[in-house]
């Protein structure tokens, strides 16, 4: 038409390229302005400025043609019944796999090399890899997958790969041999025997372990990172979410990412909506470890979900329309009309605590430096004395970044979750003013009392232990990169009637943790607003009465004792500090903006 423009006719002839080249007539091509990702035929790429940089467009197309590579070359199913259960192993394993495939689609089309090469160097920018300064500190799955290209196309990884590879590659190189995997790069099933085979070398898994088997239901292939394509568009109805996303930024397919959590342990990445922006771009991205030890490959949890197909993870404005945003802000900003002026000390109190940590100070006393002006009349009265001076200094302040994960269930409802909008309103708009970036999440499940996930369960003859039975949902109000006033909006949805259902806790402190742990910042704060124990119906009947709070123990003592990011919690009318070391609990809602201020105050506080 003659009214499109450059970007919507690269669009076109991009989304062709994509169906031509995965052999699918039906695959659909958006772009996006979060994390590139796949479900099912939908795939959504990085969206290129208007004048289509160079750069920019061999970047869309480089993740276009993996997408697509995949949906014509991998065979989800076969995947899925080879794969090991262990989630350092599941990790690599994928790993080599989609290395396999961009190996083979791109064998023989220099093009079509080069756009993946341009997708791989984006996913780099936030992986751990590039920050790894021991062995320990390098995650297997992103090192063996660019070693196993390596082996299967012989380009060079980028460079900025090259220092952590050079931590593991000679461990890697005395115990496998990855130039076999090459022999099979046609046939996936042989490739997976010769992966799991270098998965045994390297002591991943024991020689003789099975694959990981299919859920006894039959229907649901839980831990599957990339699940079968064509099953995407089984899921169209409750929103539109896609099953069985693949992430592309960071280490998508890493099985300790953004859940903290292996899939056998079902903590896999939530599902995006179907055709809609990505909201689990820094997914994966925690360090996996080797082997050795056993403590260090990541949480091991007795916990699993039946099925992860039904569950989504959405930016506040994929819930509701842009009118219904500014209403329900609106609606917020009313009913909280008479806190403004609390709401303003309480962010000038903050921000004068962050600021007095980043500002100059002085060393006094000095032998040289800047004359101290309260030390003159010392000067007059001892001339001789040389300690008159004053040197500034800057004071260590180290970068930081704060996610602030909001309880969305049902018994939040009312001025509780009111109240809560407004603290994480006052904690983004105030530590933004101060230079720290921050992230605000929510979580609830899709349904009450379980939802598609109970409906397979129920078809499948009712399994005993089943796992968790409902589907969650986790909510990005808030990414850390993005500036308050594009968010301001979306805090309003937490007043939407019909969004409070249940929660399940653990799952999303591991999703929200993993969102955290692939941050560039120096120091991460994570911090918690709950106002109870996990509750989910469906889930409970048909498991141990202690089930989902077990769970929640595990992941709290995990992050705790293990991880780099601080973790403290807050609970409105509950005692969570039988849960966490770092809690407090306030009986009044309305303390919760005042208290959100002294912790993260005296978080700041500490040297």
């Amino acid at each position: 038409m003659a009214t499109d423009t450059p970007l919507d006719r690269f669009k076109a002839v991009l989304g062709g390229a994509a169906r031509a080249l995965a052999d699918e007539p039906e695959v659909e091509l958006a772009f996006t302005a979060d994390a590139p990702a796949q479900s099912g035929k939908h795939l959504k790429v990085p969206m290129p400025a208007r004048a289509l940089p160079p750069e920019q467009v061999a970047e869309a197309r480089g993740f276009a043609d993996s997408f697509a590579l995949r949906l014509r070359l991998h065979d989800a199913g076969l995947h899925t019944r080879a794969a090991p259960a262990e989630p350092v192993a599941r990790a690599v394993f994928d790993a080599v796999e989609t290395a396999r495939v961009e190996a083979l689609g791109s064998r023989g089309y220099e093009g079509i090399a080069g756009n993946l090469d341009h997708a791989l160097e984006t996913r780099l920018r936030a992986d751990p890899l590039t920050r790894a300064r021991a062995f320990d500190e390098v995650p297997l799955s992103t090192a063996l997958g660019l070693l196993a290209r390596e082996a299967l196309t012989g380009r060079e990884s980028p460079a900025v790969a090259q220092p952590g590879l050079a931590l593991v590659r000679d461990w890697v190189a005395a115990r496998a041999d990855l130039s076999a995997l090459a022999l099979a790069l046609d046939d996936q099933r042989a490739f997976q025997a010769l992966a799991t085979r270098m998965l045994a070398d390297l002591e991943l898994i024991e020689a003789d372990a099975p694959p990981q088997e299919a859920d006894e239901g039959g229907s649901e292939e839980e831990g599957e990172d990339e699940q079968t394509p064509d099953e995407g568009e089984q899921n169209e109805e409750e929103g539109g979410q896609g099953e069985g996303e693949v992430e592309a930024r960071g280490e998508s397919t890493d099985a300790e990412g953004d859940e903290g959590e292996g899939e056998d342990e079902g903590e896999e990445s939530p599902d995006d909506l179907d055709g809609e922006p990505g909201e689990e771009g820094d997914e994966g991205m925690q360090p996996t470890r080797p082997n050795r030890p056993p403590a260090d490959t990541g949480p091991q949890f007795d916990y699993k979900p039946w099925t992860t197909q039904f569950d989504e993870v959405v930016t506040a404005a994929d819930l509701c329309d842009p009118d219904e945003l500014v209403r329900l802000r609106g609606y917020l900003d009313q009913q909280l009309a008479h806190l403004q002026s609390a709401v303003s000390k309480l962010a000038n109190r903050l921000q004068r605590r962050l600021m007095a940590q980043q500002n100059r100070s002085w060393d006094f006393d000095q032998e040289e430096g800047l004359l101290d002006a309260a030390r003159l009349a010392r000067v007059v009265t001892s001339p001789g004395q040389s300690l008159s001076y004053k040197v500034e200094r800057e004071t260590d302040f180290r970068d930081t970044v704060v996610t602030l994960l909001i309880d969305n269930s049902g018994s939040m409802r009312g001025r509780p979750i009111g109240i809560a909008a407004i603290s994480a309103d006052i904690l983004a708009r105030t530590l933004e003013r101060c230079g720290v970036k921050t992230e605000i999440l929510g979580f609830t499940t899709r349904a009450w009392k379980g939802g598609q996930a109970r409906e397979t369960w129920l078809a499948a003859g009712r399994p005993p232990q089943p796992g968790r039975l409902n589907d969650v949902r986790h909510i990005v109000y808030k990414k850390a990169d993005e500036p308050y006033r594009r968010s301001r909006q979306n805090l309003g949805l937490m007043m939407r009637e019909g969004l409070l259902k249940e929660n399940i806790d653990g799952e999303a402190l591991l999703w929200a943790h993993g969102r955290l742990v692939g941050r560039p910042e120096e120091r991460r704060i994570l911090m918690v607003i709950s106002d109870g124990a996990p509750v989910d119906d469906s889930t409970l009947s048909v498991n141990s009465g202690s089930y989902l709070e077990r769970h929640l123990r595990q992941v709290i003592g995990w992050i705790e004792a293990k991880s780099p990011v601080e973790l403290i919690a807050i609970g409105i009318g509950h005692d969570v500090t039988r849960y966490y070391a770092r809690a407090v609990t306030i009986m009044d809602a309305e303390q919760l903006g005042g208290t959100i201020i002294e912790q993260l105050a005296a978080l700041f506080d500490v040297d």
